[in-house]
């Protein structure tokens, strides 16, 4: 556990932050060489970044407030909601944020949505593998108990107190690695525009549904029958996916004569 990278004098700069810039810029950096397969232009791709940076911080932030208000700034000064520490976001929220912005602007643009849905489908897991190491460099998202060779152990100050737990952002990192890869090869042979997005959705789903099974942060009130918040939110991701793959696929133009 390492949260701080460095210092630019008194001034405290985390690696929890220097993984997500390196998550935007690695997104960045691939979807723009995607894009070029396709005859989309790099700016394209920049423009809508910078949306989908604001959108997905500003969606991150807010579910992170409303999901530990009560806990952690009911009782302080408001303007704590706006000072993100400790990592202080929320996945869904910054994916549902980050969407929504990159909707208004493609289609304030009359872009191709679905086409430029598949080129940051696959950046979008990528960027998510730095964002898991910078949890684990923060200390946030740990595991449950466990005693596993591989188990790891966070100081003794800690929340864990320095027991055995599963690397449960390490889990996380690598299954985001594996869907990255899935989905740039897909990408390659997709057989209609949305069709990579509609496989994130899916693919992040289950997989973020079985990191979670390991994951000893979240406190007994933030249970749903058992079920993390992370997961509850997965079931609709799932159908979403699942949905809008099979409509996509009908509405796709159908080949005649093998053409």
């Amino acid at each position: 556990m390492h949260p701080i990278a460095f210092y630019l004098g008194s001034l405290p700069i985390r690696w929890y932050g220097v993984m997500m810039a390196l998550a935007f810029m690695a997104g960045l950096w691939t979807a723009t060489h995607r894009a070029r397969r396709v005859n989309v232009a790099g700016e394209t791709v920049s423009d809508i970044t910078l949306w989908v940076m604001l959108g997905g911080i500003l969606g991150a932030r807010f579910f992170y407030v409303t999901t530990y208000w009560k806990t952690e700034f009911a009782a302080g000064p408001f303007s704590e909601v706006f000072m993100i520490q400790h990592g202080g976001l929320v996945y869904y929220g910054g994916l549902i944020g980050s969407t929504l912005a990159a909707i208004i602007y493609i289609r304030w643009k009359k872009l191709p949505l679905w086409q430029l849905a598949d080129i940051f489908a696959p950046s979008i897991a990528l960027g998510s593998v730095f964002g898991r190491l910078g949890c684990l460099l923060n200390g946030c998202c740990y595991g449950r108990r466990c005693d596993l060779p591989w188990a790891i152990h966070f100081p003794s100050d800690h929340e864990t107190h320095g027991v055995a737990v599963h690397p449960t952002q390490l889990y996380d990192a690598l299954l985001n690695l594996v869907l990255y890869l899935f989905l740039a090869w897909l990408f390659r042979r997709k057989k209609y525009d949305g069709q990579v997005f509609a496989a994130y959705f899916i693919g992040y789903a289950v997989f973020r549904s079985i990191a979670e099974y390991f994951r000893g942060d979240y406190p007994i009130d933030h249970l749903h029958a058992g079920l993390t918040s992370a997961q509850v939110v997965s079931l609709p991701m799932f159908a979403i996916g699942l949905a809008l793959m099979l409509f996509l696929a009908r509405r796709a133009p159908k080949k005649v004569d093998g053409k």
